[in-house]
């Protein structure tokens, strides 16, 4: 039987007009550039993609071009560490993970290596470029391994203040951003904290925890929602592993229902991190919104988003469909 509680007061967000996540850690890259010596960068042919133009063209002498080579580029960068350099390594989401994963895992994972893997135009926003070139399943990849930290930012300025954070903390990371313009909604300069939820609006009826581009979709959703008569708790998960574990425990205690909504597949991805942690710790209904264990294909950002169902849309029926399962 449904039951819907009372609304609580609906917290707003400013887009502040959509900029591409790449950019801001184009820009975090930059000022990193400036503040830490330490810092270099190396690329796989892709500068201009990933932003990383002033950097090289700021700090000739710490930028490394290494062509189409990624697997040589993860070799590079983990014995650059070995001389106290923070190696940031920069290619396409598809082949910082799947391509290189046996040199990550050995020479990176293995020995705790200080390397900070940068991957840009993940997921099915990679639009036109197809299946080949968009991955779905990186988040599980890289999770999987020890000592990985796991990052999927939302917006331009975390994606900013994302790159700034990793470049103080010890050990591996992969930091996951993407190539089309979203909204930009978060605070300018804003603190980001490793492993630590952002709570965007409190609710009482069901929790939503989004990741990535699917975040601004779950304030969406909230909003339509609320429209309903039902109260959303909508969780900013910008690091997936290590999970913030308590910050959802404590909302579905509230809530006794949750949504997960991630650009990824569903198998492996932030869905299936918080069902284990409900598994755990505090059984609850949950659905999901991401790709149902299938390759991607060509068409534009919004084109696949609406075919997948990763938008606000699906979002809020998912959220009434957990609801009735309480």
């Amino acid at each position: 039987m449904t039951c819907f509680s009372a609304v609580l007061h609906m917290k707003t967000y400013t887009n502040t007009g959509n900029k591409d996540t790449r950019s801001g850690f184009g820009a975090g890259l930059t000022e990193l550039g400036q503040k830490n010596e330490n810092v270099v960068a190396l690329c796989a042919d892709l500068t201009g993609s990933l932003k990383m133009n002033e950097f090289a063209k700021n700090h000739p002498n710490r930028f490394f071009q290494v062509g189409i080579a990624e697997a040589n580029m993860m070799g590079m960068a983990a014995g650059m560490t070995i001389g106290g350099k923070i190696p940031f390594t920069g290619t396409f989401a598809n082949f910082s993970t799947g391509r290189v994963y046996d040199q990550i895992r050995q020479s990176i994972a293995y020995s705790d290596k200080n390397v900070k893997i940068c991957a840009s135009h993940s997921g099915l926003t990679l639009g036109e470029d197809g299946a080949t070139h968009q991955i779905l399943e990186d988040i599980g990849l890289m999770k999987m391994l020890p000592g990985m930290t796991v990052i999927n930012t939302c917006d331009y300025n975390q994606t900013k203040a994302a790159t700034l954070a990793v470049a103080q903390h010890h050990g591996p990371v992969y930091l996951r951003f993407g190539r089309p313009k979203v909204a930009n909604f978060t605070p300018e300069n804003g603190e980001f904290q490793i492993g630590k939820a952002v709570h965007l609006q409190e609710g009482k009826d069901v929790t939503i925890v989004a990741t990535g581009h699917l975040v601004w979709e779950a304030l969406e959703a909230a909003k339509e929602l609320h429209e309903k008569g039902i109260s959303a708790e909508v969780i900013n998960i910008h690091t997936i592993k290590p999970l913030d574990e308590q910050a959802i425990i404590k909302s579905v205690q509230k809530t006794g229902a949750i949504v997960t909504a991630e650009e990824h597949n569903y198998l492996g991805g932030l869905g299936e991190s918080v069902a284990r942690t409900l598994a755990l710790h505090q059984p609850t209904p949950q659905e999901f919104v991401a790709t149902n264990d299938t390759f991607g294909e060509s068409g534009t950002p919004a084109q696949l988003l609406e075919k997948y169902g990763l938008n606000a849309k699906n979002i809020a029926l998912k959220a009434q469909k957990v609801i009735a399962r309480k």
